[in-house]
């Protein structure tokens, strides 16, 4: 299969930052969002399952749609998998529970799945390797443009219309982005027979669902070393063991873990892994922080997590020019430093240094993301041929998704163990505390009817727990800058 020359690049590119365009969005509109859909749906202790089954359907679809783009062609597989991110989000906006958002939130992951792989795949097959470094630079910036504007979107939204419209603003993007690849781009299928590892898919599907529970109950609902955890960890561990044992005999991988022999695209999937365990720290968290415990609106919780895609914006465009220069690690370097910086200054953030301190974190590790991120998918699509662009493209983008699944889950996990346990330290008079309480907090309306001193211990609890939550980030900063030192040296060919 090759793509046509008649093929409209220009068309196609704007199609696919469309595209992506809206997946990048879904993540800070929701995230400025969900404290006000807490406040009106209730479930708290559920809060980090709208984020982390959305992930876990994108993470494991990801590796099968890049193999089913290989097979099939691209334009069908994305654009089936832009209808089902639609019909999910038609139906988020009709939940009235939050158990129903999040049944919702997981058709919304099954789609998204094809965006984020097949979007990076087209735009290796339509540009030539130079071009490719440029143009992975505006696509990156794409995310950073939907930061500005998902935030603020999504605050106008919750203040002024309704929460439902953080998902269905989705719908009229997603059409203009299918016709878009529909219309324009032209694949000279040749059809072949294949097979598809659906046995390898079971197996990581089960292993990452495992250990999402484990990260989010554990410690809550189950002690950690209660036989139920303990139990999940032996599945967790069982189902990896016979996933990477059916990749190694299938004719036909999800993953081919031979490519995992370039050290490029090693320590690029792995350091993918702990940046987005970062990104998905702050973008899920701050927004909770500047409305819970520094009681400022929505508007405001948006733009100090939107400033991050200024960073962002800026250091993409120039990564992609700089990597021709100066090669891979030197550009990813400056990336994880940035990264670090930013995470800094979430540890030392506190209610009366204000929001503009947590501004600022999201500004530096915006600048991180955009260079790291950007070397990332250029290194790995550099290293294979046309005929593994799309497993491996996938690959990344399966390795963002398990990151952003990890952090979701253990991150969350993190704020409600911590969270929990200061509430039985307590003692609050007339009024029990359980998780459910920060619900009461996120409404205006109910919290101005709660007394100031119980104000006062749940706004500390949340404080101290989100801290935990900013000290397991900037962990995950350091660590990506270490394996980024571990980037082989390697200059793009002009």
């Amino acid at each position: 299969m090759e793509i046509q020359r008649q093929t409209k690049r220009g068309f196609i590119l704007v199609s696919i930052m469309l595209a992506m365009f809206m997946a990048a969005i879904e993540g800070t509109i929701i995230a400025t969002a969900m404290p006000n859909i807490v406040a009106e749906l209730g479930g708290f202790s559920l809060f980090s399952w709208v984020f982390s089954v959305f992930l876990l359907a994108q993470a494991v679809t990801i590796p099968l749609y890049g193999k089913f783009a290989d097979i099939y062609g691209r334009k069908p597989v994305f654009t089936i998998g832009i209808i089902i991110f639609i019909i999910g989000s038609f139906l988020c906006g009709f939940a009235k529970t939050m158990q129903t958002l999040i049944l919702f939130r997981l058709v919304q992951g099954l789609g998204a799945g094809a965006i984020q792989s097949i979007a990076m795949t087209i735009v290796g097959d339509i540009y030539s390797l130079k071009e490719r470094a440029k143009v992975q630079g505006y696509i990156s910036s794409v995310w950073g443009f939907a930061s500005i504007f998902g935030p603020a979107l999504g605050a106008f939204f919750v203040q002024y219309i309704h929460w439902a419209w953080v998902f269905w603003v989705n719908i009229p993007i997603g059409i203009f982005a299918a016709l878009g690849i529909v219309v324009f781009l032209k694949e000279d299928i040749q059809m072949q027979p294949h097979e598809i590892d659906y046995l390898g898919s079971i197996y990581i599907f089960i292993s990452i669902s495992v250990l999402m529970i484990v990260l989010i109950q554990a410690g809550t609902v189950w002690k950690w070393l209660s036989p139920q955890v303990l139990s999940m960890f032996v599945a967790f561990g069982v189902g990896i063991t016979l996933f990477i044992f059916q990749e190694k005999i299938a004719s036909e991988p999800i993953i081919k873990l031979e490519l995992w022999r370039d050290p490029a695209i090693l320590i690029s999937n792995i350091a993918t892994l702990t940046t987005g365990i970062v990104l998905i720290g702050i973008s899920s968290f701050l927004p909770t922080y500047v409305q819970g415990v520094m009681n400022q609106s929505a508007l405001i919780a948006g733009f100090s997590l939107g400033v991050m895609s200024i960073g962002w914006l800026i250091s993409a465009a120039l990564a992609g020019k700089f990597v021709l220069k100066y090669g891979f690690r030197k550009i990813a370097l400056w990336g994880g430093i940035w990264i670090v910086s930013g995470s800094i200054f979430f540890v030392n953030i506190m209610p009366n240094r204000g929001w503009v301190w947590g501004a600022i974190g999201s500004f530096l590790i915006g600048i991180g993301m955009g260079f790291t991120r950007t070397v990332f998918i250029v290194a790995i699509q550099d290293s294979v041929g046309w005929e593994d662009r799309g497993v491996a493209t996938a690959s990344n983008m399966f390795m963002n998704i398990l990151g952003n699944t990890i952090g979701a889950a253990l991150l969350g996990g993190i704020l409600n163990m911590r969270l929990l346990s200061y509430f039985k330290s307590i003692s609050a008079g007339q009024y029990s505390l359980d998780l459910n309480v920060v619900n009461t907090l996120l409404d205006e309306t109910k919290r101005s009817q709660l007394p100031q001193e119980l104000i006062q211990q749940i706004t500390t609890g949340l404080s101290l727990s989100l801290k935990n939550v900013f000290w397991g980030v900037l962990f995950f900063s350091v660590v990506s800058l270490f394996l980024i030192f571990l980037l082989p040296q390697h200059k793009v060919e002009s």
